[in-house]
């Protein structure tokens, strides 16, 4: 009885570490911050920060990005490949 209790236990706190399970602190949007409306296809260097070492667009969750801005980032990265300012495959 008590083996069952612990593991609905475990479970609720987000497994054997014992944490939240919501994963911590939450990340901010950098754009929110500075308070950008916009995103341009044209700042390579900025959308760089939200494409992997292979060439994908980061999803929120690691980006940190809103929704909003990462729909905008999505966007802005895929004009940018298509105007051939970003690569579609690193390598």
């Amino acid at each position: 009885m008590a083996e069952r209790d612990k593991d609905r236990d475990q479970k609720r706190s987000g497994g054997k570490r014992g944490g939240p399970p919501t994963g911590g602190k939450r990340k901010s949007c950098y754009f929110c911050k500075d308070k950008v409306e916009e995103i341009d296809y044209k700042n390579v260097n900025q959308l760089r920060r939200y494409i992997s070492e292979k060439g994908k667009i980061r999803s929120r969750r690691i980006s940190g990005a809103c929704r909003r801005h990462q729909n905008q980032v999505s966007s802005a990265v895929k004009r940018a490949r298509e105007m051939a300012l970003l690569p579609y495959v690193q390598g």
